[in-house]
């Protein structure tokens, strides 16, 4: 089995990857203190209780997957870090002295590919580092949108909701961060002015995301007048739509059964996407 197949769904694994670039040395073993961190990494926080399962599995086991890493431009006889910092992490925790290491010859753009899918293949990263990653590859490697969702296997509707996550209050995004809310909470505070307070109230009473959804519509409108509340099927119908379109839909029917539907988006990719679909279907 090739411990470097991509997953299903994604663009390009690392086993492609690795095709891209020359390997100078195979299964090595390297010693722990050869080894140091990586600038590019774009993960930054690493659960406690998981590095602690994996510990306890390489003690068991040892190091199943070798990690990956490229011979430091800064620190002479030292290796670098492309993928595998939480095995690292986890062998020194566990008292191994060394670890497998493939060595390949890989520049910054290299080093940071390999990092994202990695990570993005093992859900390890969460959706801020996600989104800092996927920013690093368009501000210092003039990627556009278009060419990150290509690479990494997503869609650019995806790529785009993350970045937006970028957008956030410093302290929204911490909470994110430190998984106090889920990126389906975050994306529906992108774009207010009082993000945070909703975030707290969020937190406080542990809303889900439709909970949260039905509270930021009570402070974009606190003063809706009674009686103007839609029926229970056109509320289902706009969260249906707003779920496969990935945008807020509003639907105003009247008595005769005549009415609109209006769109609202908040930059021009959502409504770039909106436009490939109605195209799409017709």
């Amino acid at each position: 089995m090739n411990p470097f197949k991509s997953k299903k769904g994604l663009g390009r694994g690392l086993s492609s990857l690795i095709g891209d670039v020359k390997k100078t040395t195979t299964n090595s073993k390297l010693s722990i203190s050869e080894i140091v961190r990586s600038k590019l990494q774009p993960r930054k926080n690493f659960d406690k209780d998981n590095l602690e399962d994996l510990t306890n599995s390489i003690k068991e086991r040892g190091v199943v997957q070798p990690i990956i890493v490229r011979k430091s431009k800064e620190i002479n006889n030292k290796y670098e870090i492309i993928a595998g910092e939480r095995r690292w992490l986890a062998s020194q925790n566990a008292g191994l002295n060394e670890i497998p290491a493939v060595i390949i010859e890989a520049d910054d753009l290299k080093s940071l590919e390999f990092a994202i899918v990695e990570n993005v293949q093992r859900h390890d990263l969460n959706p801020i580092e996600e989104a800092y990653g996927y920013k690093r590859l368009m501000d210092e490697f003039g990627y556009d949108q278009e060419k990150v969702a290509k690479f990494i296997g997503k869609s650019r509707a995806h790529i785009a909701n993350c970045l937006r996550l970028l957008s956030l209050p410093a302290k929204v995004i911490e909470f994110v961060e430190k998984n106090q809310l889920s990126q389906g909470h975050a994306k529906i505070l992108v774009g207010l002015e009082n993000s945070f307070l909703i975030a707290k109230k969020i937190i406080d009473k542990r809303l889900s995301v439709r909970q949260s959804e039905n509270l930021v519509r009570l402070f974009k409108n606190p003063y809706k007048k009674k009686g103007s509340s839609k029926s229970a099927n056109i509320r289902d119908l706009e969260d249906m739509l707003k779920d496969k379109l990935g945008i807020r839909v509003f639907i105003n029917n009247k008595k005769n059964n005549k009415g609109l539907i209006s769109f609202e988006y908040s930059d021009l990719d959502q409504l770039n996407r909106l436009i490939e679909i109605i195209k799409s279907n017709y």
